[in-house]
């Protein structure tokens, strides 16, 4: 029985770690401003997925082969955006299948769907079209189911579509057989006190709370300042405690705490 209920409890205490990398040009460019990084963070956060790193990557084999090989060595799981379309600075999957030491070849059953989209226009799978049916061997499609757009998986990494759109339909389809972890709580406290008024208290209880992440975020508005205090951790009691310190903090100082 000691056995099984230890058990149960490393289950519940396991941390599922994440990565993202974000492939593209137009990003580093600033022509395009990604947007999908916190699409994806959240979704992992709200099953108790950490999301660890996220780096932002030209459209450049060797990069982009490094990059994949590193991450997915690291983390549980890898989601890349981006660079999965029909040009030729679509590259994306043939570095993935570089990486996994694969061929990149035709996928049939991408081919299938590709053929059956372009039914009434057969003239028109061009050879730019099919590459989007080409993938790292043994790679599992991710269907859109809104747009019948393709990405795919290999083992830990998921290849997702650049278009925040696509991008969110995909991620919303393969959320659910992601394995979970144990969620992430928050608590966040906005006040009117400036970031070095509070500094000191703030430090104060995170070595009290050295399991928990806390931390500041300075705002401004209507030309007053404050800041909101936010603690993060996998216990919701700890969190609650750490978070009525914080008040208590606040209030001490004589500033005005409020939840958020």
């Amino acid at each position: 029985m000691r056995n099984k209920l230890s058990m149960i409890v490393r289950e519940a205490e396991k941390i599922v770690s994440a990565g993202v990398l974000i492939i593209g040009n137009e990003i580093l460019s600033g022509r395009t401003q990604d947007v999908n990084l916190a699409y994806i963070a959240k979704g992992l956060s709200e099953i108790g997925v950490l999301l660890r790193e996220a780096r932002v990557v030209p459209d450049v084999t060797d990069v982009i082969i490094a990059a994949v090989n590193e991450l997915r060595v690291k983390f549980d799981y890898i989601f890349t955006t981006g660079g999965i379309g029909p040009t030729h600075d679509d590259i994306t999957l043939k570095c993935v299948a570089h990486a996994f030491g694969v061929p990149w070849t035709l996928h049939s059953e991408a081919h299938s769907l590709l053929k059956n989209w372009y039914r009434d226009e057969l003239d028109q799978l061009n050879p730019a079209s099919l590459r989007m049916a080409r993938a790292p061997e043994g790679a599992i499609l991710i269907i859109d189911p809104i747009s019948g757009a393709i990405g795919y998986r290999m083992e830990n990494v998921f290849v997702l579509a650049g278009i925040p759109r696509i991008m969110q339909a995909m991620f919303d389809h393969l959320k659910p057989s992601l394995e979970r972890g144990r969620p992430l709580i928050s608590r966040s406290v906005r006040c009117n006190l400036p970031e070095d008024a509070i500094a000191q208290g703030l430090e104060e209880i995170q070595n009290r709370y050295a399991d928990f992440d806390v931390g500041s975020y300075p705002w401004m508005e209507g030309g007053k300042f404050g800041t909101s205090l936010v603690v993060r951790g996998r216990d919701p009691q700890g969190v609650e405690a750490a978070a009525k310190e914080i008040f208590v903090l606040v209030e001490n100082l004589g500033g005005h705490p409020a939840p958020e």
